[in-house]
């Protein structure tokens, strides 16, 4: 027969087993906050050109990714859900925008340890952040950089528009593809405008020499 305690010793099992995936959750929640504000710091050390600033936080914030899936090991719907891995993408956003600005070597996502659908729509997102470099290289009058880095945008749109599978496998990746490909047409728009204010400014500064020096 049923006893009382029998409820009472289930239960327990239950809310201690529930203790503890709240506890790491609220872990969880915590770490992830720091890796995002210390990607989204890293970034902008990027586009000071501090890239010693910005690979010490990286180093911190691989740092605390891997102490967040190490906590999660034994919590894999925690690790799974929505914000640990929009964490995951904005380190690995960070990582892509500091490689690709800094002219180093494009790290995978074996090197970042994310999976393969955050990885790529941190390459999206990190398109996003190259219109930044090369509207900054425009404005100081740095157009071959600006033309190289749209050059990059491009490959990366090229990359993924070639990406047909579910949004339940990609994590809706069209959304960024389309995202990219905005991007990419109002950066190649500024960019064509800056080339042809600069070919203007060169035909009327040669005009201008050509001109007989008035007496």
């Amino acid at each position: 027969m049923l006893q009382p305690a029998d409820i009472s010793r289930v239960s327990e099992s239950i809310l201690a087993r529930l203790d503890r995936v709240n506890s790491a959750r609220e872990r969880a929640l915590a770490e992830t906050r720091q890796l995002t504000r210390l990607s989204a710091n890293a970034i902008r050390a990027v586009h000071r050109g501090d890239f010693a600033l910005a690979d010490d936080l990286l180093s911190e914030a691989r740092r605390i990714k891997e102490l967040l899936t190490s906590h999660l090991a034994d919590y894999p719907a925690i690790y799974w859900s929505g914000y640990v891995q929009d964490a995951h993408k904005e380190f690995a956003e960070a990582c892509l925008t500091r490689a690709i600005i800094g002219g180093d070597p494009l790290p995978g996502p074996e090197a970042l340890q994310v999976d393969d659908a955050g990885y790529l729509n941190a390459l999206g997102e990190a398109a996003g952040e190259l219109r930044r470099h090369v509207l900054d290289a425009i404005r100081h009058g740095q157009l071959e950089r600006a033309e190289k880095m749209l050059e990059v945008m491009d490959e990366i749109y090229g990359v993924l528009v070639q990406v047909d599978y579910p949004d339940a496998v990609t994590n809706a990746l069209r959304r960024t593809t389309d995202m990219v490909r905005g991007v990419l047409e109002r950066t190649r728009g500024d960019l064509t405008l800056a080339v042809e204010h600069q070919k203007l400014s060169e035909a009327l500064a040669r005009a201008g020499r050509a001109l007989p020096e008035s007496h």
